[in-house]
């Protein structure tokens, strides 16, 4: 029998049904409206411009192969860049961009919910194994959403990709959850919604694997297969039994 001692999830896609889109207007006119009071002077798709460009030299600045930005920095660097020079502190600065960074998210946020059945099935697996998380996306956003739908508490590790300007599937974000709770890949499941991001980033550590197939993510990968399918989410726990019950190779 294999020992089960952790289960690693995805949060976005797998955890909580999430939908944004970066694209809309009223996230940049809003920004730039706010803007104005703070001596900047910029319309919408020059704002929505400035954002993407400095997104993109962030990431190509990384030099890693799955980059990752973070939206913080990415914000300071707007206002360094476009506020009129010693207009403001770096006091200022560092909090006007953690409000643009959590005011952009909100307005691109149309849908932010469970999955059927999450809450039941996560609270019954944590009595009895080490829960942790491995998510894409920005810690500035993604823990305040754990928190507004109540499932931090039962994560740690929760991992985020901000914080290490890298994304899944580089198997080092793997790698930091299993240090962080001292486990082996053998003993550990890895539960996403990604056929690439997550299964193929999960498995290239010998982590097993159960693929949700959500309303999001890649559902399939040539050459990737993952060790147990659910189409709902209260499937897991017959998949973690399934998987347990394997004899360990």
């Amino acid at each position: 029998m294999m020992i089960i001692r952790g289960i690693i999830f995805d949060i976005n896609g797998t955890l909580i049904d999430i939908q944004t889109d970066e694209g809309y207007e009223e996230i940049y006119r809003a920004i730039s409206h706010f803007l104005t009071y703070q001596n900047i002077y910029m319309n919408r798709w020059a704002v929505k411009d400035a954002y993407f460009n400095i997104m993109d030299t962030q990431r190509k600045a990384s030099g890693e192969k799955y980059s990752e930005f973070d939206a913080v920095t990415l914000w300071n660097e707007f206002i360094r860049q476009y506020s009129m020079l010693g207009s403001l502190s770096i006091q200022q600065r560092n909090q006007i961009a953690l409000f643009l960074a959590q005011i952009y998210r909100g307005i691109s946020r149309f849908r932010l919910q469970l999955y059927p059945d999450v809450k039941t099935v996560v609270s019954t697996l944590f009595k009895r194994y080490k829960l942790a998380s491995v998510s894409d996306g920005q810690r500035v956003w993604a823990v305040p959403e754990l928190k507004a739908v109540r499932l931090q508490s039962f994560f740690n590790p929760i991992i985020i990709s901000s914080d290490y300007g890298y994304r899944k599937p580089d198997p080092r974000l793997f790698k930091a959850a299993l240090t962080k709770m001292r486990l082996k890949p053998k003993n550990v499941i890895f539960v996403g919604n990604d056929m690439y991001r997550d299964i193929f980033g999960a498995r290239q550590l010998g982590i097993k694997t159960v693929f949700f197939l959500s309303n999001q993510g890649r559902s399939k990968m040539e050459g990737v297969t993952p060790d147990y399918i659910i189409y709902r989410f209260s499937e897991l726990i017959q998949a973690v039994k399934f998987l347990e019950n394997q004899s360990e190779k």
